[in-house]
C-alpha cells in the first residue's frame, strides 16, 4: 500500500498532521468514484469518475486544495459525459503520480 510519504514529497507544504486527512479524502474519491485509470504518459493520468450530483464541484474543491499545498500538480475536471479528472505533473514528480494512479486503481478495484 502507498505510504503518506510517497504522496507527500518535500515540495508539499500541507502540514504533516493534515496529510492523513487529505489522503483519506483521496481514498474516498478513489473508492466511491473512480471507474477507470488511464495513463497518457509518465506525467499524465486521466481518472474517469462515476457521475453523481455535486461530484464535479467536490472534485474541483479537493483539486484546488491539493494544488495549494502541492503546486506541482495540475488538475483539470472535465465536466462532460463521462466526468473526468485530468492530472499532470512535471517529470520530476512522475513517481508521485505513479503512486496516486496505482492507489486509485487499487482502491477502485481496477485490474489491468
Amino acid at each position: 500500500m502507498t505510504t503518506p510519504a510517497e504522496w507527500a514529497p518535500p515540495a508539499c507544504t500541507l502540514p504533516t498532521a493534515e496529510r492523513p486527512l487529505r489522503l483519506a479524502e483521496f481514498d474516498d474519491l478513489f473508492t466511491r468514484s473512480v471507474r477507470s485509470v488511464r495513463r497518457a504518459g509518465p506525467t499524465h493520468v486521466t481518472l474517469t469518475l462515476a457521475p453523481a450530483p455535486g461530484r464535479a464541484d467536490a472534485v474541483r474543491d479537493l483539486a484546488r486544495r491539493e494544488t495549494a499545498c502541492c503546486s506541482f500538480f495540475a488538475f483539470q475536471v472535465k465536466d462532460a459525459d463521462p466526468l473526468r479528472l485530468e492530472i499532470t505533473v512535471p517529470a520530476a514528480y512522475a513517481p508521485v503520480l505513479d503512486a496516486l494512479a496505482d492507489r486509485a486503481a487499487r482502491l477502485a478495484r481496477i485490474t489491468a
